[in-house]
């Protein structure tokens, strides 16, 4: 059977995979602590539920304009002003189902056979596979925790090439959650209208920031930058809700149009309670993400705290979104079970194996000494987490 070669060249998600192996063998009844998945524990708050039912009830449930309905086009619109500055009309909003979908709409639009995208690393496993699938060609950026695994502009210029046609930005970042400071955007924006590249500002942790930092959207270092970015957001993170698969994009006229068609074509338009469930998300009380933001934070404290007790781990502190990338590297050479480990990969399945913990390791990320670490659970968990790593490491020969 001849398959499709770009298809079969997609690598499937490291993190859907370890979170998929995790949950498989919870339901054989083996207690595994799964520091896998990027979902929140926390349940959606009961104002946005009730708003899907209410939408139920009044009969929403129709197809809606492709690019998502007017309501929620104009709910985006007062968030962006709100929260970050940003003046869009609605109908340079796209609407979709889930900010990966926006990605995948976004390359959709950009990107004709062989155009590059620089995507500075570590980078959240599925930009490389959405741009292979639109035939882009992605190029890692490699950056270093001596730089706060950040990328300058001078990092990104070694990468240049003529065939460069836009570069991926996430701040707060997945996996390391390193935020980007107003001069580091600056610095980047004037590269990329230098060189007329596009932005695809991946801004879907935004409100999860520590440590008195706090978030900037670089389509708001001025009108030029501005025209570059595609802003893509959503609420699955923030509001936990994560299985509603509600995204949007702001950007120029011209590229909402074309994402929109892309859309219609591919999936009609996003769910329609979603989407009232989203509006009440976006513009009812926000008392909910402080509670979360909170727990986060005093989870990402324990974590850190932990962590560095044990021998052979490092990180470097997150600002923002809800992960630890620690380095693992220290650890390689040590024997378990007869087994040498030699690699994240190496760590990550012998951790699960024997100590019963699911992390994600690092390859995926194109960092492969490292491992990605969640504290999207609850604190129970984490303790229990940490200490099966703490007594795993210390057995290591």
């Amino acid at each position: 059977m001849l398959l499709s070669a770009k298809a079969l060249a997609i690598s499937p998600s490291p993190t859907l995979t370890i979170d998929a192996k995790a949950k498989q063998l919870k339901s054989e009844g083996v207690d595994v602590i799964g520091f896998g998945a990027g979902e929140p524990d926390f349940d959606t708050p009961s104002h946005i539920k009730e708003a899907a039912i209410a939408a139920i009830r009044a009969g929403h449930t129709k197809y809606t304009p492709a690019q998502g309905t007017p309501e929620l086009q104009k709910a985006v619109c007062h968030k962006l002003l709100t929260d970050n500055g940003l003046s869009y009309n609605p109908n340079q909003v796209v609407i979709s189902n889930g900010a990966k979908h926006s990605l995948s709409n976004v390359f959709a639009a950009l990107l004709n056979p062989g155009d590059e995208v620089l995507i500075p690393s570590p980078f959240w496993v599925s930009y490389p596979e959405i741009v292979r699938l639109h035939d882009g060609v992605p190029v890692s950026v490699p950056t270093g925790a001596a730089g706060g695994f950040k990328a300058s502009a001078a990092d990104l210029a070694r990468f240049l090439s003529k065939k460069t046609k836009a570069l991926v930005l996430n701040s707060p970042n997945n996996p390391t959650g390193q935020v980007y400071s107003q001069e580091e955007l600056q610095e980047i924006a004037d590269f990329a209208v230098a060189h007329s590249l596009f932005v695809v500002s991946d801004e879907i942790y935004e409100p999860l920031i520590y440590s008195g930092q706090t978030h900037l959207s670089i389509a708001s270092l001025g009108e030029k930058i501005k025209e570059l970015t595609i802003v893509v957001n959503g609420v699955s993170k923030t509001y936990a809700m994560t299985g509603w698969r509600i995204g949007y994009t702001a950007s120029s006229r011209e590229i909402a149009k074309v994402m929109g068609n892309v859309q219609s074509h591919a999936t009609s338009n996003p769910n329609s309670i979603a989407q009232k469930a989203t509006v009440a998300a976006l513009l009812g009380p926000q008392d909910c993400v402080a509670e979360m933001k909170a727990a986060f934070a005093r989870r990402r404290d324990y974590m850190m705290e932990k962590i560095r007790l044990i021998p052979g781990l490092s990180f470097i502190e997150p600002a923002g979104a809800f992960y630890v990338f620690m380095d693992v590297s220290g650890l390689f050479g040590r024997i378990c079970c007869g087994r040498t480990m030699a690699s994240s990969d190496d760590f990550a399945a012998l951790l699960l194996e024997h100590a019963r913990v699911a992390v994600v390791p690092g390859t995926g990320f194109g960092a492969p000494a490292y491992v990605r670490l969640s504290y999207a659970l609850s604190m129970e968990q984490i303790e229990k987490g940490l200490k099966r790593i703490a007594a795993f490491v210390q057995a290591l020969a």
